[in-house]
């Protein structure tokens, strides 16, 4: 019986770790999916209308561009607070940081009322969100991975990720809805703020993972480096290096296959935008179930090995993906995009549990978030840029598919250099925490 409510016990644990991973994350990345949706559509017109249309818009992306940038900052930042004084209200520190920038978004004054305030405002924000989403995934995936059961560690921490698209699906789904409810100009004047207060949810979800998790940082005290940085970047500044490497994949095929796709389409093919949309939404319902079953598949036959299938399987891919897309038919670019995304959940499903084993518990929040949002910013900030640049210069997709497959070499290149000399510890922490 004593047997029985142990087990119980940690179940009920378990599912309120997820639930606060994956609700989290959703929101996190929902906030981040937002401001890049409304920086094309009107942040442009609303706080940079003394510029002419090109000028405005590419403006407006560069306060997107901001976000990435200073990730890396607040790996550094919320990881040190993490590996110092806990998971549990770094993560819940992070959360809050990024529902209060984004809600505070909605009540930005525009150029009309505050002039050039308003921008800079806007800025200031946007900085504020990537700090926050900087040290928000590391802390998601340790609650999980840290707690899970060692054979179970992929499963489990992979609920960290399907956050993404279903954030990607809500996000996308709002802004349909409200430029289909309502006009161009309630839509410019007051509708384009909704998504962004919406994100207050946020501040609830943190407080509730504030006042529920247990477990989580019972023996935070006496592990605590003072300065878990400096030992990171001195001792294992290789392991950062090589998991900033295997994220390259995940982070430029993610671009490539949300964003540059949609540009591609649209631009380059001529094609309407809610087309190719309607297929990416669908591999992102895919990629929701695909996801976890690729990271259960890793607990069965190890990380390295599942995300080398996806790595090889991705590359060689991208190619037909492209030549289906380029056909303009719905059918086939949806089958396209699918087959990417499940190819795609072998690298990104198995990512948690493997960062989290490379690293020691005293620098592990430092080393999977600062690892993370460096390979985060070299292979997702420029993927489209690249993409769109490759295409204009060879005028085939090709080229773009060449390229990803030469990011898919780089990182299972890093994974195949990965050793886990910490797997052991590893399982001795989650015996302990559970």
């Amino acid at each position: 019986m004593a047997t029985k409510d142990i087990s119980n016990r940690i179940n009920t644990d378990m599912r309120k770790k997820v639930a606060v991973a994956v609700a989290g994350s959703a929101i996190e990345w929902y906030d981040f999916f937002i401001y890049a949706t409304a920086s094309a559509l009107v942040l442009n017109k609303l706080f940079f209308p003394e510029f002419s249309d090109s000028a405005g818009t590419l403006l407006s992306l560069s306060t997107f561009a901001v976000g990435f940038v200073v990730r890396p900052f607040g790996a550094a930042l919320f990881g040190h607070f993490g590996d110092r004084f806990g998971r549990k209200p770094t993560l819940v520190a992070a959360m809050m940081l990024m529902g209060a920038a984004t809600t505070a978004i909605g009540f930005l004054p525009t150029y009309k009322s505050v002039g050039t305030l308003a921008p800079l405002l806007l800025v200031l924000m946007r900085l504020i969100q990537g700090l926050a989403l900087g040290g928000q995934w590391g802390g998601a995936v340790l609650i999980v991975t840290e707690t899970a059961p060692p054979n179970r560690r992929g499963f489990y921490g992979s609920f960290a990720q399907i956050g993404v698209p279903f954030a990607l699906i809500a996000s996308n789904l709002i802004f349909l809805g409200l430029s289909a409810a309502l006009s161009d100009a309630a839509f410019l004047r007051w509708g384009w703020r909704v998504p962004f207060m919406l994100s207050i949810l946020l501040v609830g979800v943190s407080i509730y993972a504030q006042s529920r998790l247990e477990g989580v940082d019972s023996h935070q005290d006496e592990r605590a480096e003072r300065l878990p940085l400096f030992v990171l970047l001195r001792d294992h500044w290789k392991e950062t290096l090589l998991a900033a490497g295997a994220t390259l994949l995940n982070a430029a095929a993610y671009y490539i296959l949300a964003v540059y796709v949609l540009a591609y389409f649209t631009n380059q093919l001529k094609l309407p935008k809610s087309t190719i949309l309607t297929a990416v939404i669908i591999s992102a319902v895919v990629s929701i179930f695909a996801i976890p079953s690729a990271a259960h598949l890793s607990d069965r036959i190890g990380r390295r090995k599942t995300y080398g299938i996806g790595a090889v399987a991705l590359g060689i891919w991208v190619f037909p993906m492209f030549w289906l897309v380029t056909t303009g038919n719905i059918v086939l670019a949806t089958v396209a995009l699918v087959v990417a995304q499940v190819f795609f959940s072998f690298t990104y499903g198995p990512a948690p549990a493997l960062f989290s084993e490379m690293f020691g518990h005293k620098v592990r929040y430092s080393g999977v978030s600062l690892g993370y949002q460096l390979g985060a910013v070299g292979g997702g900030a420029f993927a489209p840029l690249i993409a769109t640049a490759l295409y204009a210069q060879f005028g085939s997709s090709n080229a773009v598919a060449l390229y990803l497959t030469g990011v898919a070499a780089l990182s299972l290149i890093s994974v195949a250099l990965i050793s886990h000399p910490h797997t052991a510890a590893t399982k001795q922490t989650a015996q302990e925490l559970a």
